[in-house]
């Protein structure tokens, strides 16, 4: 089956690899194999894939840069398929609006914007990742987040078609949209700015950089904020307040930097980090009757 969907997908120009190691695909640095990964060069063949994969009943697993993605030790017995560089065209549309595609990191996008003074990304200057998962999760700090700027996203349904969601139906809201329930495909998106100064836009930039840097782990493998932000609550605090800074599993910590980010410290297995996360779970609920929930996507057998 595999091995069908492989050759169709190198016909169209795809590279293929089978036992796909997702340590390197995934900003965590860990977790098992994947029976297959492809990559495509163009939205064109990715829909082609996408509905051959669906004729052959296999669901394929979409994933971007893996910035916010867990695979268990066991990997995923699936079709990976990485939506990235190939698929990263930015342009204007006009003076005020830009085009992306899903595959465009978004360090490129901030500064594309920068490139022609439009501000309103400047909250997403140093998450890592690309717009793709960024739309998908609503991705946002400092105040800000991609509900401010989307206009409107371009996706490949369960059937293979390609379909349009406007802002107003996109449903986004903290961590989540209109995608994370219907599991459709980020194909690209358009984003209304706004005209600024260069210098101001490069300073809110330069100054969100540099507070990441000042409070987040970014010398260690993670997936950034571990834990959604429970309402009423910081993950981070709540974390810290029950005793768990450094706290330890195998190669994976709690990082000591900021208690809201699990790091892979020490070559940790994706089995360390989920036993970790469980029992942060665990004490933070009995000692302060919050139950945590995960920002990471756990995925695999």
């Amino acid at each position: 089956m595999y091995k069908e969907i492989a050759l169709f997908a190198e016909k169209l120009g795809a590279t293929v690899e089978f036992n796909a190691p997702m340590k390197k695909y995934t900003s965590f640095k860990c977790g098992g194999n994947a029976s297959l990964l492809i990559t495509p060069y163009s939205s064109d063949s990715l829909q082609k894939i996408i509905s051959y994969c669906y004729a052959k009943n296999v669901k394929p697993l979409m994933i971007g840069n893996g910035s916010n993605l867990l695979v268990t030790d066991n990997g995923i017995d699936n079709v990976v398929i990485k939506i990235g560089s190939k698929m990263s065209k930015i342009e204007l549309i006009d003076d005020t609006t830009i085009f992306c595609e899903a595959g465009a990191s978004l360090k490129s996008l901030c500064m594309f914007a920068l490139e022609n003074s439009l501000s309103g990304l400047e909250f997403a200057y140093g998450i890592p990742g690309t717009l793709g998962g960024a739309v998908y999760m609503n991705a946002g700090a400092y105040g800000g987040e991609m509900k401010d700027v989307l206009f409107s996203c371009k996706h490949i349904d369960a059937d293979g078609n390609i379909g349009e969601l406007l802002q107003d139906e996109l449903d986004l809201r903290y961590r989540g949209s209109a995608y994370t329930d219907n599991g459709f495909t980020i194909v690209s998106a358009i984003m209304k700015l706004k005209k600024a100064e260069m210098t101001d836009i490069k300073a809110a930039m330069d100054d969100k950089l540099q507070r990441r840097k000042d409070k987040q782990p970014l010398e260690y493998p993670s997936a950034g904020s571990t834990f959604k932000r429970p309402e009423g609550y910081f993950a981070g605090a709540l974390i810290e307040e029950s005793g768990l800074k450094g706290y330890t599993v195998g190669g994976a910590q709690v990082s000591e930097k900021h208690a809201g980010f699990v790091i892979n410290k020490n070559k940790a297995t994706a089995t360390d980090v989920i036993t970790l996360i469980k029992d942060v779970q665990k004490i933070v609920f009995e000692k302060h009757g919050v139950m945590l929930e995960t920002e990471v996507k756990i995925i695999g057998e």
